[in-house]
């Protein structure tokens, strides 16, 4: 029966001992006995693999690359761009100057600023909406108590259904304007021809190709739609008309369907 053939022998030839669990050197990787696996026993002619990984008090740690930085993490914490290793505080690009960090194009950079000037602006305006609209519900208030006192309307319609406006009549008209009220659940078509008889306006919106006379917005000068409700009006979403508030009556053409400018009729607030 043949022998096993198990271990190696030491490469110190004074000593020559087979050791059935050699030790490999790190730094000249020689096989040697229990005795002599220290670099001083074998006189290693080879200098120590130096590594990046640092140990502090038996515990791996890992120093950062950035320069006079002594951080050290106990995990790696690696640039995924220069691949080397930062403590927390070094660990993104613009800390630790990471060397493959990309500079914004001066092109890129105007196109940022002029997306920021958009939405700027945006902001402004909706926020100046937003005061157009409370500035004219606030007046509308304070107008409804003088219009309760001269307003002409239907004297049997409910308190509760009437709604007051300060009525502009068209362009000529004897008067500019006339306090008025209606009942809330009109449709703009009523509303139209019961404030042309109460004006004493002509009213030929029965005649296919006559000017026909309509309400308009007092801010937007857009026209309303006859079939458009007084209530559907005062609850609209952006540009609500306002018990207390104006409205324009003026004769259009069958195709216009606003005012060419608003502020010929009201004042804006």
């Amino acid at each position: 029966m043949a022998e096993l053939d198990i271990g190696k022998h030491c490469q110190i030839e004074s000593c020559n001992l087979k050791d059935f669990l050699p030790f490999v050197c790190d730094s000249c990787h020689g096989v040697f006995c229990l005795d002599h696996r220290s670099r001083e026993s074998h006189s290693c002619s080879e200098e120590p693999v130096k590594k990046d990984i640092q140990s502090v008090g038996g515990t791996k740690s890992y120093p950062c690359s950035f320069e006079d930085c002594k951080g050290k993490e106990l995990l790696p914490v690696i640039c995924p761009q220069c691949e080397k290793h930062f403590c927390l505080v070094h660990r993104h690009q613009d800390d630790h100057k990471c060397e493959k960090l990309e500079v914004q194009k001066p092109r890129m950079a105007a196109t940022k600023e002029l997306v920021q000037k958009i939405v700027e602006s945006k902001d402004r305006s909706k926020s100046k909406g937003r005061r157009g609209a409370k500035n004219s519900a606030t007046a509308a208030k304070v107008a409804l108590m003088k219009l309760k006192l001269h307003a002409a309307g239907d004297k049997g319609l409910p308190q509760t259904e009437r709604t007051y406006f300060q009525v502009y009549l068209p362009k000529g008209s004897k008067d500019s304007s006339q306090p008025m009220f209606f009942c809330s659940k009109w449709s703009v078509g009523k509303i139209v021809d019961y404030a042309a008889s109460l004006a004493s306006l002509k009213n030929n919106n029965n005649v296919l190709t006559a000017k026909k006379l309509r309400l308009c917005h007092p801010q937007t000068g857009d026209a309303f739609r006859m079939d458009d409700t007084l209530l559907s009006l005062l609850a609209h979403p952006e540009t609500p008309l306002y018990n207390g508030g104006n409205v324009v009556l003026e004769y259009l053409d069958n195709d216009c369907t606003a005012l060419e400018d608003v502020s010929d009729y009201v004042t804006q607030t």
